[in-house]
């Protein structure tokens, strides 16, 4: 597979193009995101030194970060936007295990190559460490080394919920739980709000939970008719959250 920012080295951000978070102005002490993700782990002078080895990276929607299959020879912060991470079937057909936000890193607990393909969903940007630079610093940070375990924790707990997900529940549960998930992690990253913006299409969000796109939309507007939601330009207002946290716990 070809085409990806990783396979071309990552093409860093073009010179004065300044992250949303004010990251090329003020450097990682300064980054918005800092707080909710690892990096809030270190002192001032620990981000001087994770600073030193980053490289920012943007990606245009659709763009890959990187294929499956390719090296895994660097590690990533989302610092603004999200990107689908994807797998391809020995059938051919893909699967879409979750959705990277800000915040996230991606590439911590991989063998020596990605096992998914990480495209973007919309403008997206990131930071970039080699691995083995990052790994050098982590062996000398324990504080930091706790935060990656905490992070591991929670990406296994995600795991765990999508494989409960996928089981033995209705299509209107499953639409219900993704609707839920998504708040609870926009609102880990301080984005409180009744309305959940959704980057991903209807595609992606049938594809995450093992349903045709017909199904999703039929859900969609069942929730919508339900007056549990509102459908809104790029997201749904949840009106009745006890109606869906309903469907979600059966």
């Amino acid at each position: 597979m070809h085409g990806s920012a990783e396979s071309a080295h990552a093409e860093p951000a073009p010179a004065g193009h300044a992250c949303a978070h004010d990251r090329s102005e003020g450097g990682c002490a300064a980054c918005k995101v800092r707080l909710v993700s690892v990096c809030a782990a270190l002192t001032r002078e620990e981000l001087a030194g994770l600073e030193a080895l980053s490289q920012q990276v943007h990606l245009d929607p659709r763009q890959a970060l990187f294929q499956q299959d390719d090296r895994a020879g660097a590690v990533y912060n989302v610092t603004e936007g999200a990107l689908r991470l994807s797998r391809l079937l020995p059938d051919g057909r893909r699967q879409v295990m979750g959705f990277a936000m800000v915040g996230d890193f991606l590439g911590l607990a991989l063998p020596e190559r990605f096992t998914v393909t990480a495209e973007a969903l919309a403008p997206t940007m990131l930071c970039r460490f080699e691995r083995r630079a990052f790994a050098g610093l982590v062996a000398q940070t324990p504080h930091l080394l706790q935060r990656l375990y905490e992070r591991a924790g929670h990406e296994l707990s995600l795991a765990q919920d999508h494989m409960m997900l996928l089981g033995r529940r209705t299509a209107e549960e499953k639409v219900a739980s993704f609707l839920l998930g998504l708040r609870a992690r926009y609102g880990r990253i301080g984005h409180d709000s009744i309305t959940v913006e959704l980057p991903m299409g209807r595609q992606d969000i049938a594809d995450h939970l093992g349903l045709t796109i017909e199904t999703v939309s039929r859900m969609l507007t069942r929730l919508d008719r339900e007056k549990a939601i509102l459908i809104v330009p790029g997201g749904v207002r949840l009106v009745d959250p006890a109606r869906l946290e309903h469907l979600a716990a059966n």
